[in-house]
């Protein structure tokens, strides 16, 4: 979260302590100083996400070709300079920032509302100005930059203490980011992504010497100045009565300033004249409320100190080389080879989220771009809450003393006020032969693991039964059939002409580059398509979580959204199938993909048909929704699988995308 209001305090009032520099100079200058250490520059990547999506459309569920191609773009540019960059993103909400974490996904919720209305409104996506990111776009850009071959970690803890330490222990050029905490920490330099000029290579610098020297301080007051502005660890609340001691006695109070910024400067002023020690610390926690937590400041203080560093606003004995053996000694999995394997692969962010639940047992989603007022569509949270107690159930069933414990849930969706987290009961998938427990998963070798991985997925998402006909198929279409028809399964209002939307995308986008998609133009956008497609995206991170779980039974590459999804496609094609289209108009004349058209078709239809779900054609012409009426919250969704239509295809899977005869490497 950083500190409140102090980046733009720096710009306005203390103009020195930024400046523009030119980082191809600065990697130079690094190359002469330390011949035999490249120059690395270490990337926040989660402040960044949203500088990276610069594709026009963002409301559609994602332009993942087209993202990719600008992060490729984004590191040609530093390698051409002889950078490299290491790339870090929050594996974890620490608990101390769960309020705030709650606090912001309430506030997105509104943010959502407005931009669905927008939608209805005026049948076309708002401007940039109400732009959100598209769904798990943090979740695929961490896999896209693995995919181009970068360095990610994923953290243990918050991402900006990793980011700071690791800018200290490998003498990095600087940070990138967009956190003012990095003016806090005693670390490498800190640069501006917002700032940042790809094409020249320049951007904004910020430098705590120089701010040190304009507010009167020395680089040991900031993590004290940073608890008393208000951070992560110290709540703004508790520091009312403080800041207004400060303002009476503070010599540089400036009418042309801010309120906030003649805080900043008055706490500055104040902490500037106190000695360095741990007796002014408890001196300051005296002025705190009553009732407070005393060890607040000493925690706040604790917290921006890196691996061997010492601060003389508290004792020598506390430092912040944090450990996860008492984690580990009270994780959900209790066997220490699957616990260490998972933390490994979590860390280089080679599995999803398995990490979190089998140690803490705990598991969140942010907000998706849903329509709270579709009655028809329930969250996605909901929808894939099947196959989440199935991949708990592979996950923690051979957990402490065989009982499956609880996982608890903080997903985002309407009607969730988010209080606390709800509590999910595991619930065993029907596997043939029965559930493997994981260390045959993980660790086992050989064809009958294989198929027991497979099978176990497969099982997750009711399709336990469909494995031969799958397993024939390419292994991106294999998982698209296999998320698709689970959606068709768990959402009755869900059409064929939906059904038609969805397999036209894949089947049109094999042959589709990233510019060509850039200059697809949507005539109007269609909210119920936008809040599909973001449940679309929402389910190929459920494919991650079970195939984490499952022993990669599939490539993560397989899983990209870049290899079978765009939402300006899916808008197309969804508009153009709920008009009753012809096939060859769905299908861009293209007569090689009708049969694979049909044979994918028959497989859903046939799979939802042995759940007793018959899918309904359903067209919807240009009757967008445009009502405002408010959804109804049914915490137990059910869903009710009757429907008078019968598929009319029956062919089978043969002749069509064949899986790759060769053996398919795993992660």
């Amino acid at each position: 979260m950083g500190i409140k209001g102090l980046q733009g305090f720096v710009a306005r009032v203390c103009p020195d302590a930024c400046r523009m520099v030119d980082l191809r100079e600065m990697a130079e200058k690094h190359r002469i100083d330390h011949p035999d250490f490249p120059p690395v520059i270490v990337v926040d990547a989660m402040c960044c996400v949203r500088y990276w999506y610069t594709p026009e459309n963002w409301v559609c569920g994602g332009q993942w070709k087209e993202y990719l191609a600008v992060l490729e773009d984004f590191i040609k540019a530093f390698m051409a300079a002889g950078i490299k960059l290491v790339f870090y993103f929050d594996g974890v909400v620490e608990e101390k920032k769960r309020d705030e974490w709650i606090k912001r996904r309430l506030q997105n919720n509104k943010e959502i509302a407005r931009i669905f209305q927008f939608i209805k409104t005026h049948r076309k996506q708002p401007g940039r100005g109400m732009f959100v990111v598209p769904s798990a776009l943090p979740t695929f850009t961490r896999f896209a930059l693995k995919w181009l071959g970068q360095k990610t970690v994923c953290t243990l803890q918050e991402a900006d203490f990793e980011v700071a330490a690791c800018g200290l222990e490998h003498n990095c050029i600087g940070i990138l980011g967009q956190d003012s905490d990095y003016l806090i920490y005693n670390t490498c330099p800190y640069f501006s992504i917002e700032k940042l000029r790809l094409d020249r290579l320049v951007t904004l610098m910020y430098s705590r010497e120089d701010l040190c020297r304009a507010l009167g301080l020395n680089l040991t007051h900031l993590p004290l100045f940073a608890c008393l502005l208000g951070n992560d660890v110290v709540p703004e609340s508790l520091l009312e009565g403080f800041w207004q001691k400060c303002l009476v006695s503070s010599p540089h109070k400036n009418t042309s300033y801010n309120r906030r910024a003649n805080i900043i400067l008055a706490v500055a002023s104040y902490i500037s004249k106190l000695p360095c020690s741990y007796s002014s610390l408890k001196h300051l926690k005296g002025m705190l409320p009553v009732g407070s937590d005393e060890t607040l400041l000493t925690r706040g203080v604790q917290s921006y100190l890196l691996p061997g560093q010492q601060s003389p606003w508290i004792p020598p004995n506390i430092t912040n080389c944090q450990t996860f053996s008492l984690q580990e000694q009270t994780a959900m999995c209790q066997d220490k080879e699957i616990l260490q394997l998972a933390k490994e692969q979590h860390i280089r962010s080679e599995n999803y989220t398995i990490f979190n639940i089998l140690s803490s047992g705990e598991t969140e989603c942010s907000n998706s771009l849903e329509d709270e007022c579709d009655t028809e569509i329930p969250g996605q949270a909901l929808i894939y809450r099947p196959a989440r107690q199935h991949i708990y159930s592979v996950l923690l069933e051979s957990g402490k003393g065989g009982a499956c414990p609880l996982v608890k849930e903080w997903f985002v969706y309407f009607g969730n006020p988010l209080q606390q987290p709800e509590l999910i009961h595991p619930v065993q998938p029907s596997v043939p032969g029965g559930t493997p427990n994981l260390k045959t998963l993980w660790f086992a070798k050989g064809l009958d693991v294989e198929k027991q991985q497979y099978s176990t997925f497969l099982a997750c998402f009711h399709l336990q039964d469909g494995m031969e006909e799958l397993q024939a198929l390419e292994a991106p279409v294999a998982a698209f059939c296999c998320l698709l028809a689970y959606l068709m399964m768990q959402v009755s209002s869900l059409s064929l002409e939906d059904l038609n939307a969805f397999l036209a995308v894949i089947l049109c986008l094999k042959g589709k580059s990233a510019a060509q998609l850039a200059g697809l133009q949507l005539a109007q956008v269609d909210s119920r398509a936008v809040h599909l497609g973001a449940v679309f995206i929402r389910g190929l991170t459920t494919l991650l979580l079970a195939n984490s779980a499952c022993g990669f039974p599939f490539r993560m590459d397989d899983l990209m959204p870049w290899v079978v999804f765009d939402g300006k496609l899916f808008q197309e094609k969804y508009q153009q199938s709920h008009r009753s289209c012809s096939l060859e108009e769905l299908l861009e004349g293209n007569d090689s993909l009708y049969a694979p058209f049909h044979n994918l078709k028959s497989f859903i239809c046939k799979a939802c048909m042995a759940k007793r779900r018959t899918i309904q054609s359903r067209p919807r012409g240009n009757g967008f929704i445009t009502g405002t009426q408010q959804r109804e919250f049914h915490p137990r969704f059910q869903q009710t699988h009757r429907s008078s239509f019968v598929p009319p295809y029956h062919s089978q899977m043969r002749g069509f995308l064949w899986r790759n005869t060769q053996p398919q490497g795993k992660k």
